[in-house]
């Protein structure tokens, strides 16, 4: 099912939020805010303009314990009676026409299988696979889909059904109208380019990204434990400017377009691409910074990620993991030490959960340490960033974690 980012605010911030949103031009006005039971609120963004959002800022114009994150939910969001929007006025309009010059009536369950949300990369539309499901619609042959091409304003049209289970996380899309399947998105000046057939782009790691962008890297050395097609290789080299990436990939499609990605913004020549498993990786005792980028855990990473890190000054990783929040109310939480000096984003119960796991990751980074290099090291959580919400208690956070020996401190 596709999914509708949103930004969750507590109920009393909503007209300040709405009015930063529209002001920024990121508020998806066609669809309707969601109030939740616990007393937030869903503020519907639009997905094309998710890297113009800056989440970091938006913090800032509210005191620090106050809920401002970004959220995926599955539940469709009600469009606005009066304002459904363009591409889905557009959208009915053509194929409800196209039915009834074939002899079928237009009903009201057709409508409701019209596509809701689907990704736009330049002239390529990609749609889930939870619409156009009905029947009626296989009556149309090709026709169907040069119809929604021509109603969504595009040129060509792909669908994606599910993950595949190869080890490497290529979506499963059919290509319906187009003679290639390359696209290029820009994210906060990047250009990603990348085969929709045979490599995943996630919009949701937007504010992850901007995040990486600000840091300062000058001089540093980088290792992208999961590069990808280069979600953060490329802002540590753009924006963070680091001194120099180990890209690390296993997937050869993904490899083909970091390639061409580190050329399209003049980076290649700081970058180094590694190929095949990690835990395979010739490098040791030359990271100042490890950046682990896989959900939901990067754990079978760490040990890599310690051996990387320089021996004589650590440095720092930066360890992603979907976290599940239990059951148990906020109460139950309060034995776990949530030291004031942490930065943790996120609700009270949830970062009760993250500060539990960061914990245990600390320490398990320290023993690893120690394992590695036969002296004692220090681990300091620098900082739990909340990426996304997956569901109610699925929670995707990054973890800074600061590792330094004790002959440095």
């Amino acid at each position: 099912m596709e999914s509708q980012p949103c930004l969750r605010v507590s109920l009393h911030h909503v007209q300040h939020f709405r009015r930063s949103l529209q002001a920024e031009g990121v508020l998806d006005q066609s669809v309707c805010l969601l109030k939740e039971p616990t007393g937030t609120v869903l503020l519907p963004i639009v997905h094309a303009s998710l890297s113009q959002l800056d989440l970091r800022s938006l913090r800032t114009t509210i005191e620090s314990s106050a809920i401002c994150e970004l959220v995926w939910t599955q539940s469709p969001l009600p469009y606005k009676k009066k304002n459904r929007g363009t591409d889905g006025d557009q959208l009915e309009r053509v194929l409800q026409g196209l039915l009834e010059s074939c002899g079928e009536r237009w009903t009201d369950d057709i409508r409701g299988d019209l596509p809701k949300n689907f990704q736009r990369h330049g002239d390529l539309v990609l749609l889930a696979d939870n619409c156009l499901t009905l029947p009626v619609w296989k009556k149309l042959d090709q026709n169907l889909w040069s119809a929604v091409t021509q109603g969504l304003g595009a040129k060509r049209l792909a669908r994606m059904s599910r993950i595949s289970s190869d080890g490497f996380r290529s979506p499963v899309v059919t290509m319906l109208v187009g003679d290639h399947s390359w696209v290029k998105h820009v994210d906060n000046g990047v250009s990603y380019e990348f085969d929709v057939t045979k490599c995943m782009f996630s919009a949701g790691n937007i504010t992850e990204k901007l995040r990486v962008a600000s840091f300062d890297c000058r001089g540093e050395t980088v290792v992208d434990l999961y590069a990808g097609i280069g979600y953060f290789t490329l802002p540590y080299l753009v924006h963070a400017g680091a001194g120099h990436v180990h890209a690390c990939e296993w997937n050869p499609d993904a490899i083909e377009a970091l390639q061409k990605n580190l050329e399209s913004n003049g980076v290649q020549d700081r970058c180094t691409i590694h190929r095949g498993d990690n835990r395979q990786v010739q490098l040791c005792d030359v990271a100042d910074r490890v950046n682990l980028g896989l959900i939901p855990s990067s754990e079978d990473g760490w040990p890599v990620a310690c051996r990387l890190l320089k021996k004589r000054t650590g440095g720092i990783l930066h360890i992603h993991q979907n976290v599940t929040s239990p059951l148990a109310s906020a109460a139950a939480f309060q034995s776990i030490n949530t030291d004031n000096s942490r930065s943790v984003s996120g609700k009270k119960a949830d970062r009760a959960a993250w500060t539990l796991w960061a914990d245990e990751a600390a320490n398990h980074i320290a023993s690893l340490l120690q394992e590695i290099t036969a002296a004692s090291w220090r681990t300091s959580i620098l900082h739990i960033e909340h990426v996304k919400s997956y569901a109610p208690r699925v929670h995707h956070v990054v973890l800074d974690l600061e590792c330094r020996p004790f002959n440095t401190l």
